[in-house]
């Protein structure tokens, strides 16, 4: 879609804005309310690449989501930038792969390191959030934040009108199985805190009523709503209405209760005639934490899981609904990512990005509509562990350089919600074609060695260009400096 420009502030000049600031810049939007999309985007928690009927599920069923994808399109070569929670969202949230963006690795409650300077996502950066603010939509974050757990990090300085939920992982608490170090874990309104150590077994069902009551809110108004549950990351929480409801024990419980909110929330935009005027996306953040077993997804057939650069750290499922705008029925093959999200709402609500400021997103609006099914809009897809550019796919091949890995191998995880602990191993150069070899089993290296120097070189200048150009994430000082 063409982005035609207008009198409307531009990116650049949204990045000192906050919540409460943006009169001046809502002045000069001309566009109609009425005829502006709603948007719904639902992150879950761990969740596998085979965690939902239309993906393979076993033993439990998701009909809530499987209808929602043969009413839209479903991915099925969706990957996350990073392999695990804070970076994963952070791409979600600006368009950018995590190192663009200084935001590598996992971040967890500030009081843990008094020594060290906190770190969260820059407010300079401009969120999904704070571009559907230029044009005057109302926005809330419900759900696991994770991008920083002081005030100026919070949504509620990052575009979002309203929060409710946990500023990191639900096992960020005492009763963590394997270590006793973590604060109390507060339930946050805003930037206030409402509890600590929060039933999780409601978990899933506050953050539903909370998504409703914001819907319902403002049936008269644009609305953004990101919907990020806590859940299937361990500690596992689900509610009587869906307790023992699976043969596959308490993960396809919660897997059931998640698709049980997904189906209120679609219920509801039916009662409210918004149906046909809202576009919905659900995905998860990084592939299945495996050591935690029966309380763990599955990511087959891919290999590994959460904390890999194999398939399994980093492709999940994605299903993208639009009654209307999206044609029914789609399965595509295309390589997108949730960076892409980003540029495309910017575009469908004619929101322009600023050139100086780089996202690695495309627009994938022809993707949705049916229209462009040949080609990826990423000629490459890079893998980072932390700060570590480790892998790289390009059509059918992928790379991986030299690296340890954390594995199972071929053991079994824990079980109830104690994890084992992980085997670590090595691999060499590997090269696969996953076209052929989903499971990435195969190395072709040895008989691909031109393939092998032409994607090395490809990473090689590729991560010199990205560490040049990354931005610093925001500090402050440290607590009790």
């Amino acid at each position: 879609m063409k982005i035609r420009t207008r009198t409307l502030p531009t990116i650049n000049s949204l990045r000192r804005l906050r919540s409460g600031v943006l009169v001046a810049a809502l002045a000069a939007i001309a566009f109609p309310a009425s005829s502006l999309p709603n948007f719904i985007i639902i992150n879950t928690d761990d969740q596998g690449y085979a965690d939902l009927g239309v993906y393979g599920a076993k033993d439990f069923k998701t009909p809530n989501l499987d209808q929602m994808a043969r009413e839209g399109i479903r991915f099925t070569n969706f990957y996350d930038p990073a392999n695990a929670c804070s970076p994963s969202r952070a791409a979600l949230m600006t368009g950018c792969y995590p190192v663009r963006v200084s935001l590598p690795h996992v971040l967890g409650p500030t009081s843990l390191h008094p020594d060290r300077i906190p770190v969260g996502l820059n407010p300079d950066e401009v969120t999904i959030a704070e571009v559907l603010k230029a044009k005057g939509y109302a926005t809330a974050c419900v759900g696991k934040w994770h991008l920083g757990d002081l005030p100026q990090w919070l949504p509620t300085n990052q575009g979002f009108d309203s929060f409710f939920g946990l500023p990191y992982s639900n096992d960020m608490w005492p009763n963590h199985p394997t270590a006793k170090k973590y604060p109390d874990l507060p339930l946050l309104e805003g930037t206030e805190v409402l509890e600590v150590n929060p039933d999780m077994d409601q978990l899933t069902t506050r953050y539903t009523e909370r998504a409703l009551s914001f819907i319902k809110a403002n049936k008269e108004h644009p609305f953004f709503l990101y919907l990020a549950h806590s859940m299937p990351h361990v500690p596992l929480g689900v509610s009587d209405k869906f307790r023992g409801a699976s043969k596959q024990g308490m993960y396809g419980d919660v897997i059931m209760e998640i698709d049980w909110s997904v189906g209120e929330i679609i219920k509801t935009l039916k009662e409210l005639g918004l149906d046909e005027n809202t576009m919905i996306v659900f995905t998860s953040d990084n592939g299945p934490w495996l050591s935690y077993g029966d309380h763990a997804g599955s990511a087959l057939p891919l290999r590994e899981g959460k904390g890999t650069t194999w398939d399994g750290g980093h492709r999940v499922p994605c299903i993208v609904r639009w009654p209307g705008q999206i044609p029914a029925g789609q399965v595509s093959d295309l390589l997108v990512s949730n960076f892409d999200f980003l540029p495309t709402i910017a575009a469908r609500v004619e929101v322009p990005l600023s050139a100086d400021r780089k996202i690695d997103g495309e627009n994938i609006w022809s993707i949705l509509r049916g229209v462009e099914t040949d080609t990826s809009p990423h000629d490459a897809f890079y893998f980072y562990r932390g700060p570590e550019l480790v892998a790289v796919r390009q059509g059918p091949w992928k790379l991986h350089r030299p690296h340890g890995y954390r594995s199972l191998d071929g053991g079994e995880g824990g079980s109830g919600g104690t994890p084992v602990v992980y085997t670590q191993l090595e691999t060499p150069v590997a090269l696969y074609n996953l076209d052929t070899d989903i499971g990435e089993s195969k190395n072709l290296s040895t008989s691909h060695p031109d393939k092998v120097i032409e994607l090395e070189a490809l990473m090689a200048r590729f991560d010199e260009t990205m560490k040049q150009e990354a931005r610093p994430a925001g500090e402050a000082p440290a607590p009790g400096n």
